[in-house]
């Protein structure tokens, strides 16, 4: 959990990842925001959303945040968030870039798959470019999972990370 006023440290992977599934739950505060960044670079959104019954948007819970690199991201298909304070998961299917033996881009990272608290809210988006607030390192076949943790007070815990094939 970050401190008391809800801003910290992203937290960081020592390891680093190519394609897999990750589920983690979340907890968070009434207003609280936060991000799961694959590769350190993507942002999956993290945020109270409860209640909300307008039109959704990429700063929604399940939403994929904006890219400038071509892309606006990609609102959740639904609001399946709960109640501030209730846990949450979060099931990420994350297909690497792929590159060639020279370095070549040859396949953008694409999101298979996003499940919010059992609901399908993503399917296969491709990532034009990094979100922002990304940290600072270039996409590669393998990079570290980033936890954001300087927008209000959040918590995760049970978190698992399996390869894809």
């Amino acid at each position: 959990m970050n401190g008391k006023e809800g801003k910290t440290a992203n937290l960081v992977s020592d390891e680093k990842f190519g394609s897999y599934e990750l589920y983690l739950e979340f907890l968070l505060a009434k207003g609280s925001n936060s991000g799961v960044f694959l590769h350190g670079l993507y942002e999956v959104q993290v945020f109270d959303s409860f209640g909300y019954d307008g039109p959704l948007a990429v700063g929604d819970c399940g939403g994929i945040y904006e890219q400038p690199e071509g892309g606006g991201g990609s609102p959740p298909a639904r609001n399946a968030a709960r109640a501030p304070g209730e846990w949450q998961s979060l099931r990420i299917w994350f297909q690497a870039p792929q590159f060639d033996a020279g370095g070549k881009l040859m396949a953008k990272p694409k999101v298979l798959r996003v499940m919010l608290n059992g609901i399908a809210v993503q399917e296969n988006f491709t990532l034009p470019g990094p979100t922002l607030s990304h940290m600072e390192i270039k996409p590669a076949a393998e990079n570290p999972i980033m936890l954001q943790g300087d927008h209000g007070p959040v918590a995760y815990r049970n978190i698992y990370i399996k390869p894809l094939q």
